[in-house]
């Protein structure tokens, strides 16, 4: 029988990770309706400081809430019979919130922190409850509808006046047309409206960078064509910028590379069930982490993973690809996820720390991605199963990273890892593919380094070994033990010999700091490949150029945001207007 003081413990502990839970989600959505005001006044400055905020707000609150449970009673915490029983009374206080499955992460966390080194445990935590304990029933406050029978142009009308950013379009009625020609070309030619024919938008607007997206679906020839229509806000006012029904473009717009967008959300598992009927290439927790809440997009990534190992048979393995002189990597053959460990101690020339690694996974994790860095989700102690993992991986970590491990008799404890997409290393991709898609990966891998230096990221380390190839053939980039800010580089011309001496030294006789970076040097190690070498050193030639890097060194510290469109420019209404 519990005594009053325990049952007292328990309600307040209940009571203080309630509390902290409703804290969090107030501050997400105080943050999140921001979005709107800074794309009016086109404050793009701080959109992204409001994103960053936002990013923090999760692991500050949980640390918060933790601190105040710490102040009670700490021999009965460390009872396991104590946390079955705030579990019990949790799963009460939260049973008719709708957004519960949120609620149940919040706890997770709580409790991971409290008890660090506390195993995994259904009996304790949330484990297999998932985003579908809220009833998934058809909404009409999630989305406009529009039926065929208003007809296109009222259709169309209706959906730009329903969604008023409170500024002076550029041209509306151009825009209007722009998209009832599109309509017309992409589903009108092949399917043709019935009475049961309807459009459905979100009502809300998902913001990211200088960009508003509007998300929809139209029920035409017995299935659902999903679309997403792209607003920009710049001098001229705000303009539809294209209309896109394109599947992998739209899969590209919520993928693992990109940031999360700013979306006022209501009923968390609504979302998500809304947009997994029109994004379908991606999985539920990837749909949690677009719409910004990537630690519930955690649980429901390691809910998929345990059923993963459930139905599959094959053992973990060391990654394909040359060994990182910073990360021991593995993966489960048959899933999607590489598993990263920074090494207990790196070979030189690399001299940092793995405190400093994890500060430049932390700056990733918190910067705009834009389409070309991969997401990281960071774990404690997670668990393996022993039997899962081959000898020749159980001695690779042992020799690289064995301060991380704790065995027991049939599991793998690791203290620290990071989860990734798993990709194609493009050193690998090049040794295989044809002579076009070489090419294509070549440019890519240049525009990636632009595209990344134009949100004041310098990779560091560019070989191709630290980029990776996604389905999709884009290249991304994963190896962030080198990252800087750009603007923090020099970019130099290499001085000319002028004597005998500097021709033949065996080292530079000129002064190199710390942070110069010679470009001209690229074209050594860029690409190793000869039948694609040249057309890379050609298309990317302002790559070789020091002087290019500082002119988008000048205008990131003029305060000017490049916009890095997530899908293809030619598909553009007008690509005479920058964003």
């Amino acid at each position: 029988m519990n005594t009053e003081r325990e049952v007292s413990l328990t309600t307040t502990t209940i009571s203080k990770i309630t509390e902290g839970f409703d804290h969090y989600i107030n501050e997400f959505k105080k943050l999140t309706v921001l979005a709107p005001e800074f794309f009016k006044s086109r404050n793009w400055t701080e959109m992204q400081a409001n994103h960053r905020k936002r990013l923090r707000l999760y692991k500050d609150l949980v640390r918060s809430c933790c601190n105040s449970i710490s102040n009670l009673n700490t021999n009965q915490r460390e009872e396991r019979t104590f946390w079955e029983e705030v579990k019990k009374g949790y799963s009460k206080a939260i049973l008719d919130r709708q957004d519960k499955e949120l609620a149940e992460t919040f706890y997770n966390s709580v409790i991971r922190k409290s008890m660090p080194k506390l195993a995994v445990d259904e009996d304790l935590m949330f484990v297999y409850e998932g985003y579908d304990t809220c009833d998934l029933h058809p909404n009409e406050n999630l989305y406009h509808s529009y039926p065929s029978s208003w007809g296109l142009q009222k259709i169309i009308r209706q959906i730009i006046q329903d969604f008023d950013f409170g500024v002076p379009y550029f041209n509306k009625e151009e825009d209007i047309q722009h998209l009832v020609r599109a309509v017309r070309e992409v589903i009108l030619s092949r399917y043709e409206p019935t009475k049961d024919t309807v459009t459905q938008v979100l009502k809300s607007v998902f913001y990211r960078n200088k960009a508003a997206y509007l998300i929809g679906r139209t029920r035409v020839g017995d299935k659902w064509m999903p679309f997403i229509i792209p607003f920009l806000h710049n001098d001229n006012g705000v303009y539809v910028d294209t209309l896109i029904f394109d599947p992998k473009i739209m899969a590209h717009m919520f993928s693992f590379s990109r940031s999360y967008f700013m979306v006022e959300v209501d009923i968390p598992s609504q979302m998500v069930s809304f947009l997994n009927a029109v994004i379908s290439h991606k999985q539920i927790h990837e749909l949690y982490n677009a719409i910004g809440f990537n630690k519930h997009g955690k649980t429901e990534f390691y809910r998929d993973f345990l059923l993963h190992l459930e139905e599959s048979g094959d053992q973990f393995e060391i990654a394909e690809g040359i060994k990182g002189m910073v990360m021991t990597v593995f993966t489960l053959p048959s899933y999607n996820i590489v598993f990263k460990l920074i090494k207990d101690h790196f070979e030189p020339p690399k001299d940092m720390t793995r405190q400093e690694v994890k500060e430049k996974y932390k700056l990733v994790s918190l910067h705009d991605r834009v389409g070309r860095m991969a997401d990281t989700h960071e774990f404690e102690y997670f668990t393996f199963p022993l039997d899962r993992m081959s000898p020749k991986l159980i001695q690779e970590l042992k020799n690289t990273v064995n301060s991380l491990l704790i065995f027991t008799e049939d599991k793998l404890i690791i203290k620290h890892l990071y989860t990734e997409r798993k990709m194609i290393p493009l050193n690998m991709y090049l040794e295989t593919c044809d002579h076009e898609d070489a090419k294509f990966a070549v440019e890519d891998y240049g525009n990636s380094i632009l595209q990344l230096a134009q949100a004041n990221i310098f990779p560091g380390d560019m070989m191709t070994k630290n980029f990776g190839v996604t389905r999709q053939k884009r290249v991304v980039f994963y190896d962030y033990d080198e990252i800087e800010f750009l603007t923090d580089m020099n970019f130099r011309w290499k001085p000319r010999p002028e004597n005998y001496e500097q021709i033949y030294a065996s080292t530079p006789w000129y002064d190199i700091a710390r942070n110069d970076i010679f470009p001209e040097d690229f074209k050594r190690f860029m690409i190793g490949r000869k039948d694609v070498k040249d057309h890379f050193l050609q298309y990317h030639e302002d790559l070789f150029d020091p002087d290019h890097w500082k002119k988008i060194q000048q205008k990131i510290t003029q305060g000017e945001l490049l916009h890095a469109f997530p899908y293809p420019k030619e598909i553009r209404f007008r690509t005479d207007l920058t964003a």
